[in-house]
């Protein structure tokens, strides 16, 4: 079994530098049909996702990419999501919440390959102001917070298109939320004893290997056709998930 998690980080790290996509999206119900219980997947990504992130936050913070005041906006409105959800962790019986983070996961992952297909420039009505970053904040915060997917498509579609921010500063200001965001819900899970850290101590040194090999080689291929694949992939986990939770 030690194999197969160790060839998942590997490819799933692969796939993410190659494309720069599917990190949690495809980590998370990977965890789950490998047999893990359905909170401790989502507590372990969250612990794989913040490792792995660091790299990306320290190169893209090198190159001057990384808007620090969108990020802060955004981590704050994420705050009060996160203590939220460490509520409803405690609250709310295990066995309800398995049950529904299933669901959710599936609606999350489907809605996320969506956006990641959909067309990349959008003309909205409406006019963006600072305060919808807290508002974004808090809706992926608790998104992030039972799936631990959506920080980084979610927030770089709402950027590009609503704040008019550019594709270079956007994957910076996602990479490095999308760290503070996933350290914090860790905490969560943490403290409720659903992270299995020797999971987690297999993949991620097998994902740094895959994303380092998938760089390497992302200049030779096709990545715009590689990400549609990549998203229908997702979305028919999506679609798979979701109907393993409702039979």
């Amino acid at each position: 079994m030690d194999a197969s998690f160790a060839v998942l980080g590997f490819a799933v790290g692969f796939l993410v530098g190659l494309t720069g996509i599917g990190g949690g999206a495809l980590m998370t119900p990977s965890l789950i049909f490998l047999g893990l219980e359905p909170l401790r997947a989502v507590g372990t990504d969250l612990l794989y996702v913040t490792a792995t992130k660091v790299f990306g936050t320290a190169f893209h913070h090198r190159m001057g990419r990384v808007r620090y005041d969108i990020a802060l906006r955004l981590l704050a409105g994420s705050i009060p999501a996160v203590i939220l959800g460490g509520l409803l962790l405690r609250l709310i019986e295990r066995d309800i919440l398995n049950e529904y983070l299933t669901l959710l996961l599936g609606l999350v992952l489907m809605s996320s390959a969506a956006i990641s297909m959909a067309k990349k420039e959008l003309n909205p009505p409406i006019r963006p102001r600072m305060y919808h970053l807290y508002v974004l904040g808090f809706a992926v915060g608790l998104t992030v917070q039972f799936t631990s997917v959506g920080a980084g498509v979610i927030v770089s579609f709402a950027l590009i298109n609503l704040a008019r921010i550019s594709p270079s500063e956007v994957v910076g200001i996602s990479i490095l939320y999308g760290l503070l965001l996933s350290l914090m819900s860790f905490v969560n899970y943490a403290s409720i004893g659903s992270v299995d850290y020797r999971i987690a101590g297999i993949l991620i040194p097998g994902s740094v290997l895959g994303v380092y090999a998938g760089t390497r080689i992302s200049t030779r291929v096709e990545s715009e056709k590689l990400k549609k694949v990549i998203n229908l992939l997702i979305a028919a986990i999506g679609l798979a998930t979701l109907l393993d939770s409702l039979l």
